[in-house]
C-alpha cells in the first residue's frame, strides 16, 4: 500500500509507493548530447560571452590574450532578472508587481567541455564551490537584494540550453516561497524545542541509518524521509550553519567530497540522468539563524509533475526514499 508522509520541514505531504517501488533502471531517460562546436564556455570563445566578473585558477599570458582559467563566473547573456531594473514595489489594485531587478550569473565551472563535477578532481570542485561562496558575499554588499539561490540544470529535460558544464546564480529582491516554507517549518520545531530541525533529523539519521547515503567529518548526504521525486538526495553539514556562505573555508574540501561523491553515484545509478541542484541558504540579513540549516537539494528529473500533483500540491514517489538510499549507498 502507498505511504502518505509528512515532511517535517514544509508540512507538505507525500505519497510513496512502498508497496511496488521503482528501481533505478526503471527509470528512462534519453542522455546528455554534446558539442562543443562554437561553445562559447569553451577557451578560446570568452570573446562570446559578456566580460568576465571573476576567473579562478588563471594562469599569466601575453598581453591581449586571455590567459588559461580553470572557473569563470559572468553575466548570465540572456537573465531572467536585470541589475538596471528598479526594484520598488507596486500595487495594482489587488496584485503587486516589482520590476525585474536582480543579478544573474553565470559560473562556468571548467574550461573542458565534456567534465562534469562529478568528473573533476577535488581540488577544481573546491575551486567551484569557491565561486559560489565569493559571489555570495560579494553580492550580499547590496542592500536591495533579499535572497540568493545557487542552482545547476544538467541535461535538456533538467533545463539546460548549453551542454558544457556550468551553474547559475539569481539575486532576488524576494525570498522565494520554497525557501520561506523551510524556515517558517524550522522556526515551529525551535519555537517548541529550542532545537534545530534540521540538525535532529541528522542526529536521528546518525542512529537509523536508514536514509544516510554518504558522510564524512563534516557533511552528511541522505534522502529526505518525504522526498518529493524518486532519488531526491540532500547533503547538509553537520555543524548547525544557517547561511551557505558564512561556511568556513577549511569546511570546503569535505564538500567538495560529499557534491563530487554524490553527483557520481546518482550519474552510476541511474545512467547519468538529468538533474538539478539548489543551494537553499539564509536570505539576506534573515533573523532565523537558530532555527534554519542550508543544505544543497539533488533532484534527478526521473518523472513529470502532471494533474494530481498541480491540482492538489502533494508529489508522488514512486520510490521510497530507503530503496533510494540504499541503491545510492552502494554505488562506488
Amino acid at each position: 500500500m502507498p505511504q502518505l508522509r509528512k515532511d517535517p520541514i514544509t508540512s507538505r505531504w507525500i505519497i510513496v509507493n512502498v508497496e511496488n517501488p521503482k528501481a533505478a533502471n526503471d527509470f528512462i531517460h534519453e542522455p546528455l548530447s554534446r558539442s562543443s562546436k562554437t561553445c562559447p564556455f569553451c577557451p578560446g570563445n570568452e570573446h562570446m560571452t559578456p566580460p568576465e566578473i571573476v576567473a579562478y585558477g588563471r594562469k599569466p599570458a601575453p598581453k591581449g590574450v586571455v590567459g588559461p582559467w580553470q572557473v569563470r563566473v559572468i553575466p548570465n547573456k540572456f537573465p531572467a532578472l536585470r541589475i538596471e531594473e528598479n526594484p520598488e514595489k507596486k500595487a495594482l489594485g489587488v496584485y503587486d508587481k516589482i520590476g525585474g531587478f536582480g543579478a544573474h550569473e553565470v559560473i562556468i565551472e571548467g574550461p573542458d567541455h565534456e567534465k562534469e563535477i562529478s568528473d573533476l578532481p577535488l581540488d577544481h570542485v573546491e575551486m567551484i564551490l569557491t565561486a559560489y561562496r565569493d559571489r555570495c558575499v560579494d553580492l550580499k554588499k547590496d542592500p536591495r537584494f533579499k535572497s540568493i539561490l545557487i542552482f545547476k540544470n544538467y541535461g535538456e529535460a533538467a533545463g539546460a540550453s548549453l551542454e558544457h558544464p556550468h551553474s547559475q546564480l539569481i539575486a532576488l529582491p524576494i525570498v522565494p516561497s520554497r525557501v520561506t516554507g523551510e524556515m517558517k517549518g524550522a522556526s515551529r520545531h525551535h519555537e517548541y524545542t529550542e532545537r534545530c530541525l534540521f540538525c535532529d533529523i541528522l542526529a536521528q539519521e546518525a542512529t537509523d541509518n536508514k536514509l544516510l547515503i554518504y558522510e564524512n567529518h563534516d557533511f552528511m548526504v541522505l534522502s529526505p524521509f518525504a522526498s518529493r521525486f524518486p532519488f531526491e538526495t540532500w547533503i547538509l553539514p553537520r555543524r548547525h550553519e544557517a547561511g551557505f556562505d558564512s561556511m568556513p573555508a577549511t569546511e570546503i574540501p569535505a564538500l567538495a567530497l560529499a557534491l563530487k561523491t554524490t553527483l557520481a553515484k546518482i550519474k552510476k545509478a541511474l545512467n547519468n540522468p538529468p538533474y538539478n541542484f539548489m543551494i537553499h541558504t539564509l536570505p539576506i540579513g534573515g533573523k532565523e539563524t537558530e532555527s534554519f540549516h542550508w543544505h544543497i537539494e539533488i533532484i534527478p528529473n526521473l518523472t513529470q509533475v502532471a494533474g494530481f500533483e498541480l491540482g492538489t500540491g502533494f508529489y508522488v514517489n514512486p520510490t521510497p526514499p530507503e530503496v533510494a538510499a540504499s541503491i545510492l549507498k552502494l554505488q562506488e
